[in-house]
């Protein structure tokens, strides 16, 4: 991954961090985003997985 992209994505998982309240529901839609974009950084995929990411959506 190049250096731009993973500056980009950190950045874009600060913008929402700022974002998160403390509640849980509000934050659930916020957290899904942050969660996937770290996926995204890491190239992470379920275990259980073949195809990236069927198994949790993102």
């Amino acid at each position: 991954m190049q250096a731009n992209t993973t500056q980009t994505l950190d950045k874009e998982i600060a913008d929402l961090e700022t974002q998160l309240s403390g509640d849980m529901f509000k934050d659930m839609e916020i957290r899904d985003k942050i969660h996937n974009l770290k996926m995204k950084q890491t190239g992470a995929k379920p275990m259980d997985s073949q195809i990236d990411c069927v198994g949790c959506g993102s």
